[in-house]
């Protein structure tokens, strides 16, 4: 391991499938259930998705303009760090590395596990069902610590499987679901609005469905072109998603009636199927469960390789920094990938997944995230002031405006989330400024092996 740098082997096509990959993961499978419960209408749900579909794209183009103009690996950790210093970069980091990306690798993979019991005995109950999901944190986690052009293939061919998967579902709802009919989304006993505080808390469930638009940048030192293939995969990608999800929540709600909607899995029903499985029920009958649980399999795994692939890279980078762990800035000689970082992450992920505690850790960040998300859609404003002359490929269309109405939404959201949850936000903003005293630590070890190599370098000039 020496510290050689990463190499450009990810085109158009291979930075898209992270977008499109690591977003479509199960959420669209089955959030309408919650959702509908929240708003009590299918048109509301339908809005919440929607609105949550356009905060996402602007949240999408506001970084489309900040990985071209800072085409290097960690995404938002180096955005965060030239605009406000290293701190705000390092607790970015801070909360990505040790619960963010685990937690979510986890959660595929335990998810994955979940929906393959239901083809397979896995025998063990949880016990053989966690096995599964450390076995494939595991291979995935190998196959990225190869070249990151074989991990792009393997993005590429799994995304392609997921859209082909729910394009030919949204189909057959349509074309031959027997109790399918237009009439049933107005079958709702109770249309009437119930206030800004539900509708936002089915935005927050959609926008968990949409989460991961932002993971794609943090490749950038690993993208050809980065100035146009980032900007253009962030865009046609969340326009590509858009319209699957808009597409795939409308076929459920022209495939039962809404109350058939309200009865599908959440956590009010644990044990009911999920809101997609029911609707494929009305076009493939009983096989659906079948057919559901080898789409909802490939979809986890698909989001779980796209966050292995993308994750790594931010302790990648702050290592590089020396402000993390030095091991985790090596490049492997002959892959060329970051194999500390990939390995580190993948063990991370494995307790999390053997610890069963991922899920409450996951909501407990998403309140977080959400706040450095606003954060570096403001750096926007810095980067144009202070950098007025820098070469921008991309510029975000409609500024200032996009970025202003990203921020007033995000903050509204932020505040509702306070309100409905307090414990889960308290909990995650207590995990995030846990990470203040480890920064120092670094930063003053950074200072003294600086200070140690200028005394050496002095040394030798005096030598001479």
């Amino acid at each position: 391991m020496t510290q050689e740098s990463l190499v450009r082997s990810l085109g158009l096509k291979e930075a898209l499938a992270l977008v499109v990959g690591t977003v479509i993961g199960t959420g669209v499978f089955l959030k309408a259930a919650v959702m509908a419960q929240q708003t009590g209408s299918p048109y509301w749900v339908l809005a919440a998705w929607a609105v949550a579909g356009v905060l996402s794209l602007a949240g999408a183009l506001c970084y489309a303009e900040l990985g071209g103009l800072f085409p290097r690996a960690g995404g938002e950790y180096v955005y965060l760090k030239e605009a406000y210093g290293g701190m705000a970069g390092f607790l970015y980091g801070w909360m990505r590395f040790w619960i963010g990306t685990p937690g979510s690798i986890a959660a595929y993979a335990v998810g994955a596990a979940t929906f393959l019991g239901g083809l397979v005995p896995l025998g063990g109950g949880m016990a053989g069902k966690t096995v599964v999901a450390l076995g494939v944190i595991g291979f995935f986690s190998l196959v990225n610590c190869f070249s990151v052009a074989f991990g792009g293939r393997i993005q590429s061919f799994m995304t392609a499987l997921k859209i082909i998967m729910i394009l030919c579902l949204t189909t057959a709802i349509f074309t031959a679901a027997d109790t399918g009919a237009w009439t049933n989304l107005a079958s709702s006993s109770d249309n009437s609005w119930r206030g800004w505080s539900a509708f936002g808390t089915a935005m927050i469930a959609a926008l968990w469905a949409y989460d991961g638009w932002n993971s794609m940048p943090m490749a950038a030192g690993e993208i050809r072109d980065p100035g146009k293939n980032i900007p253009r995969a962030l865009i046609i990608g969340m326009l590509i998603i858009l319209g699957l999800y808009g597409l795939a929540n409308l076929s459920y709600f022209y495939a039962m009636p809404f109350d058939g909607v309200l009865a599908s899995y959440s956590k009010t029903n644990p044990e009911a199927l999920p809101v997609a499985t029911r609707a494929a029920e009305a076009a493939f009958g009983k096989i659906a469960v079948g057919l559901l649980s080898v789409a909802f399999v490939f979809s986890a795994l698909g989001s779980m390789n796209g966050s292995i692939l993308t994750g790594a890279r931010i302790p990648f980078a702050m290592a590089r920094d020396n402000l993390f762990f030095k091991q985790l800035g090596e490049v492997s000689h002959a892959s060329r990938t970051p194999v500390p970082a990939v390995v580190a992450q993948g063990l991370v992920s494995a307790l999390l997944a053997m610890s069963g505690t991922f899920d409450q850790l996951t909501d407990y960040v998403v309140f977080s995230s959400w706040i450095f998300y606003a954060l570096v859609t403001a750096s926007l404003f810095v980067f144009r002031k202070r950098m007025p002359e820098a070469v921008r490929p991309y510029r975000t269309p409609l500024y200032p405006y996009m970025p202003i109405v990203f921020l007033i939404v995000s903050t509204l959201l932020l505040i509702n989330t306070l309100i409905t949850a307090p414990r889960e936000s308290g909990i995650g903003l207590a995990f995030i400024l846990a990470g203040i005293p480890f920064y120092y630590w670094f930063k003053k070890r950074k200072a003294a092996e600086e200070a140690q190599a200028e005394a050496v370098i002095a040394t030798q000039k005096a030598a001479n």
